[in-house]
């Protein structure tokens, strides 16, 4: 029932009384004469009754309106909270992406849009360069793990893979090896590779310690050893490639297997900060005159100096290869960009 019947029901009581009292008084009337005290006495006790259900309707329509005034102030109070606590979590993540900002330098290259936000950084340390690039997925469909001319088996450079699929930011993918099949040469892939959700091959747990590091569909950096395929797709992978080893995960240290520890090589890094950016680098190498190369250790080093949370040691080598807008920024070790079987394409 609405406040407004609600309302008139009380409101009518009083009269609806009177009319009954009276219909009552006029029939008995016409039988017997009530004595004057008994009448006044009746009258006003129903004087009592209307000021009560007076009384009783004004307060209702007190309540009413303190209660919708009390649920108007609580309702501002939530938006305000709601507004406040946005607004935190706002200043939380400037403040918090400034400090990543701080770390890693000047930006020497940007590009802004609907699907990414990328800052390029340039890397100089003593011994080695390279190049960084800072990426926030806005559209986790702007990552792309591209097949060498789409096709299992072949080889592509980096920046040829990126102009074909119209990227703007590339570096090479997962690991690989060259065999003669009928007669000609095949590159075959290491590990797993998943492009669009699907792995591209069967599940290969050899040799047991490869990685796979890529996003899921939330555009979120996940990374495992899968011992099966089932560990693999609990992930819910949508795009990622295989290498070795694992450098940090949840921002510490993870074990280098001696073998990979004290080399100095160009390398191929993707990772994550808190905030899931993405961060790839490319580091050169091989290159006494420009740079030659970092171990896997100091890279651990670094990376934690640049706060980034999980990291995943990608194909190095003459491989190792950054294009950016339309070029290749660092110097690849072979003088010339490494034909791979896999890339990791940024779209504009």
């Amino acid at each position: 029932m609405s406040k407004i019947n609600i309302f008139m029901l009380f409101l009518g009581a009083p009269f609806l009384a009177l009319f009954l009292v009276s219909q009552g008084f006029m029939n008995q009337g016409r039988m017997l004469e009530f004595p004057t005290t008994m009448l006044e006495e009746q009258m006003s006790e129903l004087q009592k009754e209307m000021q009560l259900l007076h009384e009783k309707t004004l307060e209702m329509g007190i309540n009413v309106e303190m209660q919708e005034e009390t649920f108007r102030l609580q309702e501002e109070s939530l938006s305000d909270l709601s507004q406040m606590s946005a607004t935190g979590r706002k200043l939380s993540d400037d403040i918090y992406e400034q400090k990543i900002l701080d770390m890693l330098g000047p930006t020497v290259a940007t590009h802004i849009s609907d699907a990414t936000e990328i800052k390029v950084f340039k890397l100089n340390e003593l011994g080695y360069r390279g190049y960084i690039a800072k990426v926030k997925l806005f559209n986790p469909k702007a990552f792309k793990v591209v097949l060498a001319q789409d096709t299992l088996g072949k080889l592509e450079t980096t920046s040829n893979a990126a102009k074909r699929k119209s990227g703007i930011l590339a570096i090479n993918g997962g690991g690989f090896y060259t065999e003669q099949r009928n007669g000609a040469s095949y590159a075959q892939l290491i590990g797993n590779t998943v492009i669009d959700g699907r792995l591209v091959e069967a599940f290969n747990g050899y040799p047991g310690d490869l990685f796979f590091a890529g996003i899921n569909r939330n555009g979120q950096v996940i990374g495992t050893v899968p011992h099966s395929e089932k560990s693999l797709m609990e992930l819910e992978p949508y795009q990622g490639v295989s290498f070795i080893p694992v450098l940090l995960k949840n921002g510490k240290k993870v074990e280098i297997p001696s073998k990979w520890k004290k080399t100095n090589e160009p390398r191929t890094i993707i990772g994550k900060y808190a905030n899931d950016d993405l961060i790839m680098i490319v580091i050169d190498g091989r290159q006494n005159d420009w740079s030659t190369g970092v171990t896997l250790e100091l890279l651990q080093d670094k990376l934690l100096e640049l706060g980034v949370k999980e990291a995943y040691n990608l194909d190095g080598g003459g491989s190792s290869a950054m294009y950016f807008n339309g070029k290749i920024l660092n110097k690849p070790s072979d003088g010339k960009e490494r034909p791979v079987v896999n890339n990791i394409v940024i779209m504009p």
